[in-house]
């Protein structure tokens, strides 16, 4: 079979919403040599998420577009999805968030990533059971995300959730600012600190805040495409990123 002349190696689709702007960018600088992604956008309003109700308005509609954006990346004969999008991933705890998975697998006819899965792959790796969650969502999707670790068996022992008002200002939350809430969970209980919503951009503080903290601190889209290139069989270590991209 052919290769293709840059993605020799893997070609990653790559669906995130519409409304996403820090995945493409962060998943773009993580590319080892012969690696390409291709990107799928999930057609999202930049709707107000004003409270619980809001966000399960914004849930349905990625779930009802999602398909539509997965399909228009298969057409590049991708060997592997990975899922620029979380809260779906979560929705409904371990078990709901594993049967979607494989019915995109089914679907698409190649393996999937997604950022839940990956974090639990990378809290397993470092062998940590209590942990902090730092999410930009409503309460609705925190008690989701709090399932779905639960479900995997750790600890969710501090949760900040920011309750951004749009999809687009997840990623207008500053690094200033996460710097502050990462320094506010982090305490002897906690063996790890978790970020979970793909657009807010946190892949470089990470890195800092470990060094800080003496302790894993863990972006969620560092976890996703590490998850992917190793689920893919592509070890390379990339720099940059912290010790999943570096050392595991």
């Amino acid at each position: 079979m052919a290769k293709d002349a840059l993605g020799w190696r893997a070609k990653f689709a790559v669906v995130a919403p519409s409304t996403n702007t820090i995945v493409q960018p962060d998943m773009d600088d993580m590319r080892p040599p012969g690696v390409t992604n291709h990107y799928g956008r999930i057609h999202v309003p930049n709707m107000p998420i004003r409270d619980d109700e809001t966000f399960v308005s914004l849930v349905k509609v990625i779930e009802g577009e999602l398909y539509h954006a997965v399909d228009r990346c298969m057409t590049c004969e991708p060997d592997y999805l990975i899922m620029g999008m979380s809260a779906l991933m979560f929705w409904g705890g371990r078990a709901a968030s594993e049967e979607r998975r494989q019915a995109l697998e089914r679907h698409c006819g190649v393996r999937v990533s997604a950022g839940s899965f990956a974090l639990e792959a990378a809290l397993n790796l470092y062998r940590v059971k209590r942990i902090a969650v730092v999410s930009p969502y409503q309460p609705i999707s925190d008690k989701n995300v709090t399932q779905f670790f639960q479900d995997c068996g750790f600890d969710v022992v501090k949760f900040l959730g920011l309750r951004c008002t749009s999809p687009t200002n997840i990623a207008e939350v500053q690094e200033d600012a996460l710097r502050r809430h990462l320094i506010s969970l982090n305490d002897d209980k906690v063996e790890a600190i978790v970020q979970v919503g793909t657009n807010l951009s946190m892949v470089r503080l990470a890195v800092e805040a470990e060094r800080w903290f003496g302790k894993p601190v863990m972006a969620i889209n560092t976890a996703t495409y590490w998850h992917a290139l190793r689920a893919h069989g592509i070890a390379d270590k990339v720099h940059g990123f912290g010790p999943l991209l570096e050392n595991h």
